[in-house]
């Protein structure tokens, strides 16, 4: 790479650029391979070793009063508020600009490293500040973050997805040699990788393969929806191991065969998703993540997350749409006094608040430690399908202002679109 910006940069100072009009063409090469080429190096500069050895440490299920309440303690709401402050004063402003470019501004993901998202799932004896499980109170923030923009939102909640599949899962080994990253303000860009590039994709019947070796697994696929992908240096991976099911593997991003390439899709731009491509990785034993039920844990778990992003993301159309539609006049009088129009916002209303009252349920069930499996679908279902109407509904109400990049429900309608199709990425 120090070779090729060498001859890219005496080039650069030549006048015949000028006179051929290349100058500009051959800067924004330098820029792009400056980019890409120290993003490559910071994702492999980490080194990841053990901190400590000690038995490993699980969050207790949450209290169980016997009622069903879900109305937030005090310290969901304060950190509901916060996020939610954050998320209008920090993500809304440049979502437009971040969807336009494929990637989350350095400022944005130093903030959130900052404001400890990552550590509330982590339990105080690694260092975190949590010692219950925190199912409800991670799907709040992440509804909070969505209001601002879904597409920040899984930038921003990446990495929190892999500290809380290590503290769920992890031995002790995995969690003295990978968790102390995530306590500072330097969390490493991590993906929580199950997705692969294919019609009809199911998580349970994987094509990316895990074969056994005598000292550990070689890792063999292609993964797609992988956010940040050119930043990330660690990421837990999805496999079907020998044939006999999936699983859970940790993989370094500095391992040989792995490699990452850009894949800019229809919604959750700003997320920075690329394909991971894995040629023969070898990874020790000790990479495999958890046990059976581990991964079927894990997929149930990250549609809740998904969930709470499409809750967060359809109040953000509802809380559009109804002064847009008070404030528009057509025919002499606001278009809210068409019933049309009327019933249509109460629609999505009541839909949201369907959409929301599942997710909390089968996340208070998960943090509880009780069965969530049928909680957790209702809510996939409902979501998927009510999300992505409601962002067509909200492009419906504002008219030829839907369709156009002015206003934001059209971002929204498209990052709503993957809640049905994505898996992985996002935890609670």
């Amino acid at each position: 790479m120090g070779a090729a910006l060498a001859v890219l940069n005496r080039l650069a100072s030549t006048a015949v650029l000028d006179r051929l009009k290349l100058r500009k063409p051959l800067e924004r090469t330098v820029y792009q391979a400056t980019k890409a080429g120290f993003t490559a190096a910071g994702a492999a500069s980490r080194t990841f070793v053990v901190a400590r050895q000690s038995a490993p440490q699980r969050p207790r299920p949450a209290g169980d009063d016997g009622l069903f309440d879900l109305t937030p303690t005090d310290e969901q709401a304060m950190i509901r508020d916060t996020v939610a402050e954050f998320a209008a004063e920090r993500l809304r402003p440049v979502a437009a600009e971040a969807d336009a470019r494929c990637a989350a501004p350095d400022e944005v993901l130093a903030t959130v490293a900052d404001m400890g998202v990552a550590l509330v799932g982590i339990p105080e004896a690694l260092g975190g500040v949590g010692d219950e499980r925190s199912a409800v109170t991670n799907v709040l923030v992440a509804e909070a973050m969505a209001h601002g923009d879904m597409g920040l939102a899984v930038a921003c909640l990446a990495p929190a997805a892999v500290s809380t599949a290590l503290v769920l899962w992890g031995d002790e080994q995995q969690q003295a040699t990978y968790l102390p990253a995530f306590l500072g303000s330097n969390v490493p860009a991590a993906a929580l990788v199950i997705q692969e590039p294919r019609a009809l994709f199911d998580p349970f019947s994987l094509q990316t393969k895990a074969y056994r070796t005598t000292d550990g697994f070689v890792l063999d696929g292609v993964k797609s929806m992988v956010p940040r992908a050119t930043q990330a240096e660690l990421f837990i991976v999805a496999a079907d191991v020998d044939g006999r099911g999936p699983a859970l593997f940790i993989v370094e991003s500095g391992t040989s065969g792995v490699s990452v390439e850009s894949e800019p899709a229809m919604g959750l731009r700003a997320a920075g998703l690329g394909r991971l491509r894995l040629d023969q990785v070898k990874v020790p034993a000790g990479a495999l993540l958890g046990g059976a039920d581990a991964y079927v844990e894990c997929v149930r778990l990250a549609r809740i997350g998904w969930c709470a992003l499409a809750v967060g993301t359809a109040q953000a159309v509802l809380d559009y749409v109804i002064p847009y539609v008070n404030d528009r006049v057509a025919f002499g009088e606001p278009i809210s006094h068409r019933q049309g129009v009327a019933f249509k916002v109460a629609d999505i209303g009541i839909e949201l608040e369907g959409m929301r009252l599942l997710t909390y349920r089968a996340a208070a069930r998960a943090e509880r430690g009780k069965s969530f499996a049928r909680e957790a679908a209702l809510a996939r279902r409902l979501c998927a399908e009510k999300g992505m109407l409601i962002g067509n509904d909200g492009v419906q109400l504002l008219g030829g202002h839907g369709f156009v990049k002015e206003h934001p429900v059209e971002r929204w309608y498209r990052d709503l679109r993957a809640v049905g199709l994505v898996e992985g990425i996002v935890l609670v």
